[in-house]
């Protein structure tokens, strides 16, 4: 595996009361059955606007964020979607829908403008059971995934981002998605490749809440017929990356709560055009951007503008201080010497994210990601929106004790 050293990277500065994106659920109702999802499908789950409300006053009250993620379930599918991204606008968030796409509409969307929708993260890979695309590849859907991007893009003024889940028969695809981002950086800002996780692969433990020994039946990313067989790791996804030929290279990440050499999120952001790659920008350049943006906004930085991923030549202004964003200067300045004409075409900026969701380790601790942004609301408090069914059913998270030293008398709940 690519080796991963946190300490060469720039930590993002996110933290449970002071972060980059919060993460809203207004229902948990969807329109897909995705192998991947960790949420139960609930029909009729459809939140009220004044229940929608109060979880943005928790936000408000407990949580300072630049975004607010609209997600699920399928957000889509509320049919107050329009009202709940006009509510998130009016507190003075960006407002990011997390969508399948699968029910956007240019009709819907242009309704989402008007109300101030600032972006979308679509969630497109090949395992979603998506009607008429059933038996399409990664590589087929990317057609699918620009049908989506040149909607928002006829809109425009709206970030466009796709998620993809990762098993480990899909590894091998994360190249071709990355070369088709590259082709169409333009319109595409963010790619984002999320592990696939099940709960059941940490065998030789029992789980439990409280004192109490529990069975996983019924929890979505506990399924006991899964035929993946190992945990995926983010040096899994970035060797991966890296075997289409081009030397992907991190500038910052996230930690675990219980394995500090672990990244939960591993950021990359490269500069460059639909026809070449000119560099990754290095920690410095990362840590200036998340800094500065909260000195001048008193928030830390998530979904930038397209009018602000399209300004790549600004690397320039940080030359001095990144000797990573040196090299993508040199890589620029031979390019337009070469081929004058290219100098009055856009740079880009597009960022890539590999997260590696909970995970366990030998001693049975469950290893989340330190400073998450993907923090919801439940019974008026914040909590891990991964393991948002535990809550549902129990009130609390689960942990778990190895079977061999777990006591024998605990009844099942």
């Amino acid at each position: 595996m690519s080796a991963i050293r946190p300490v060469e990277l720039y930590r993002l500065p996110w933290s449970l009361t002071d972060n980059a994106i919060s993460w809203l659920e207004p229902t948990s109702a969807c329109n897909l059955a995705c192998e991947g999802c960790y949420r139960e499908n609930r029909k009729f789950s459809h939140k009220p606007l004044d229940v929608v409300a109060r979880e943005l006053d928790v936000f408000a009250r407990l949580r300072r964020a630049d975004s607010i993620s609209i997600a699920g379930g399928e957000p889509l599918a509320h049919p107050d979607i329009v009202a709940i991204v006009r509510m998130v606008k009016e507190r003075g968030w960006k407002a990011v829908i997390n969508s399948n796409g699968a029910l956007l509409t240019p009709e819907l969307l242009r309704e989402l403008a008007a109300a101030g929708v600032d972006g979308f993260t679509f969630h497109v890979d090949s395992k979603q059971n998506r009607p008429g695309w059933k038996d399409a590849d990664e590589e087929k859907l990317n057609a699918l995934r620009l049908r989506l991007a040149e909607m928002l893009a006829a809109e425009g003024n709206i970030t466009c981002s796709f998620n993809a889940t990762v098993y480990p028969d899909t590894l091998k695809d994360i190249p071709l998605i990355l070369r088709w981002a590259q082709e169409h950086i333009d319109i595409v800002h963010v790619v984002v490749f999320i592990l696939y996780r099940n709960a059941r692969l940490a065998s030789g433990f029992h789980y439990y809440v409280g004192a109490q020994r529990v069975e996983l039946d019924g929890i979505a990313y506990g399924r006991p017929d899964d035929p993946v067989e190992r945990f995926l790791h983010a040096s899994d996804a970035l060797e991966a990356a890296r075997t289409g030929g081009e030397e992907i290279t991190p500038c910052a990440y996230l930690g675990g709560t219980e394995q500090p050499d672990s990244t939960k999120w591993l950021l990359s952001l490269r500069v460059g055009t639909r026809d070449r790659i000119f560099g990754y920008t290095g920690p410095k350049f990362m840590e200036l951007v998340q800094v500065g943006y909260h000195f001048l906004h008193g928030k830390y930085l998530a979904y930038a503008s397209p009018k602000t991923q399209r300004r790549g030549r600004v690397v320039f202004l940080a030359a001095p201080i990144d000797r990573r964003v040196r090299r993508i200067c040199g890589q620029l300045l031979r390019h337009w010497v070469k081929s004058p004409a290219s100098f009055f075409r856009r740079v880009h900026f597009q960022s890539i994210m590999i997260i590696q969701p909970a995970d366990v380790d030998d001693a049975g601790r469950i290893n989340m990601c330190d400073g998450c942004p993907d923090i919801t609301v439940w019974e008026d408090r914040l909590v891990w929106s991964c393991r948002l069914e535990e809550q549902y059913r129990w009130g609390v998270n689960m942990h778990l004790v190895r079977k061999e030293t777990a006591p024998e008398d605990v009844r099942l709940s």
